[in-house]
């Protein structure tokens, strides 16, 4: 009787192990589901159909646990993408994921345009080469730090603690993303024909207040640049935004009206929104802080705006690490982060943008 004995206990351990990497590919399925509004019993099916899928080609010995891998950056991509493409002033940006090739963009730079010719009389007509050439512009790469969750984190709220985990993440990375895109957009200086104006208003904590002339000299700006009249973006910061809050009538009214995804209306021929990120200029020099940059509490905070049809921005590969608890003796901890590479620029120096900086008050 002992062997049979021993066969039972063997059957009901592997009757165990099933149930519970069925549980844990269930719980986890059923948490991504959720994150992305689908119904939680779905992701639990999906969950284990893609471990079984994957169990043929994992290595002899691979835990299930590779499968949270794999459902937790495919949430990631969906998220990181729907956000870029929803989140106000951001959204207006044309996207040009669909030309990304190892994170990496082929832009064809235009040699240039042919000559017209007006009442021509001479002959043969003058023959000139347009020479195009391939510039390749890499993604930059946006990497979290590492976030520990242990085992008993885990144990005691479940896959919630990942998910916020997750969501974080996220949050952290579509926001850099955002500032690193309006740094890019923002001129480096007023040079060239490309206007870094700067506010006129009356002196308040160090700096001039802006002004609706100062909207009205920006307006001024972009048609002398000969921009379009429609996809004018101004990305106000929140200085700006209570400057005219409080001397601007008309201001104030559209501001109570509109406030969805950080826009707040249309005003001087622009679509306004409101961010914080927007970067800081030196008043001495007019340059713009270098990207990264600790502003000095000299420097000033400025306001960007762009016509959105010579933007671009695309989102390139995302990659989720993940080290396990089991790997970690001492602190019986995961450790998570993601790598998300993406871009935002000006689809050439054409005169396209400008920005509104605080001046220093007398």
């Amino acid at each position: 009787m002992k062997p049979k004995n021993n066969i039972f206990k063997t059957l009901l351990g592997i009757v165990g192990c099933m149930l519970m990497a069925v549980t844990f590919n269930a719980a986890a399925g059923a948490t991504c589901a959720v994150a992305i509004g689908c119904a939680p019993e779905a992701g639990a099916i999906a969950g284990n159909v893609l471990a079984l899928a994957l169990q043929g080609a994992a290595p002899s010995g691979a835990l299930r646990a590779g499968v949270l891998t794999e459902i937790w950056t495919g949430e990631q991509i969906k998220a990181f993408r729907t956000a870029l493409e929803s989140w106000g002033w951001l959204a207006r940006i044309r996207s040009y994921n669909q030309y990304v090739n190892n994170d990496v963009i082929h832009f064809v730079e235009i040699g240039g345009d042919p000559k017209v010719l007006v009442n021509n009389t001479t002959y043969p007509i003058p023959v000139t080469a347009l020479e195009d050439a391939d510039k390749p512009v890499s993604l930059d790469k946006f990497s979290t730090e590492a976030t520990p969750v242990t085992d008993d984190e885990l144990h005691a709220i479940s896959y919630d603690k990942m998910a916020s985990v997750q969501e974080r993440h996220r949050d952290v990375l579509v926001e850099t993303f955002g500032q690193r895109a309006i740094h890019a957009i923002a001129p480096n200086e007023n040079e060239n024909g490309i206007p870094v104006l700067r506010t006129t208003g009356a002196a308040s904590g160090g700096r001039k207040m802006m002004t609706s002339d100062d909207l009205l000299a920006l307006k001024r700006s972009f048609d002398k640049m000969g921009i379009p009249k429609q996809d004018r973006v101004l990305v106000l910061c929140s200085d700006h935004v209570n400057d005219l809050l409080q001397t601007e009538q008309r201001f104030k009214e559209h501001y109570n009206i509109n406030q969805t995804e950080g826009k707040i209306g249309r005003l001087y021929g622009f679509d306004i929104y409101e961010y914080d990120g927007t970067p800081n200029y030196n008043p001495t020099t007019g340059k713009k802080l270098a990207w990264g940059a600790v502003p000095a509490a000299t420097d000033m905070q400025s306001s960007v705006a762009f016509y959105a049809g010579r933007m671009m921005k695309a989102a390139g590969s995302t990659k989720f690490y993940h080290s396990k608890a089991e790997n970690d003796p001492l602190h019986h901890r995961n450790l998570v982060n993601f790598e998300q590479y993406g871009i935002c620029l000006p689809l050439s120096e054409t005169k396209c943008r400008a920005a509104i900086m605080s001046d220093k008050a007398a």
